[in-house]
């Protein structure tokens, strides 16, 4: 069910959604301390919008808003946030330091969260 009123629908989160969430918050705050350390800078605008993204995510699941097609959005929006870091970045196995390694590791789980809960919601 979809609440288009706002109020917080947690009752019917599992713990599945809450990795998810859980996972989410790993990113965004991966992005927000990237985004504040490169600001003015545009990559730094970019780090900013992509933790808007993940929490913006966050709140629309926490009100029950379209998750079906939130999980689908979430997949995406993730799964770019990995390509554009690997093209941007062009890592070997020793460039990849602690918290890229923790942030590609939680998004590749999320977007294994995310797949899975897709799945489980008819």
């Amino acid at each position: 069910m979809s609440t288009s009123d706002g109020r917080l629908e947690l009752d019917s989160l599992t713990t599945l959604h809450w990795i998810g969430v859980n996972l989410a918050l790993i990113s965004a705050v991966v992005h927000l301390v990237l985004g504040v350390s490169f600001f003015p800078h545009p990559m730094g605008v970019l780090f900013l919008l992509a933790t808007g993204g993940f929490l913006g995510g966050i709140v629309l699941l926490l009100v029950d808003y379209r998750r079906r097609q939130l999980y689908l959005v979430g997949i995406a929006f993730t799964a770019v946030q990995i390509v554009a870091w690997y093209a941007l970045n062009r890592p070997g196995p020793t460039d990849i330091g602690p918290p890229a390694f923790i942030d590609k590791l939680a998004q590749l789980l999320l977007i294994g969260v995310l797949a899975t809960l897709y799945r489980w919601d008819w």
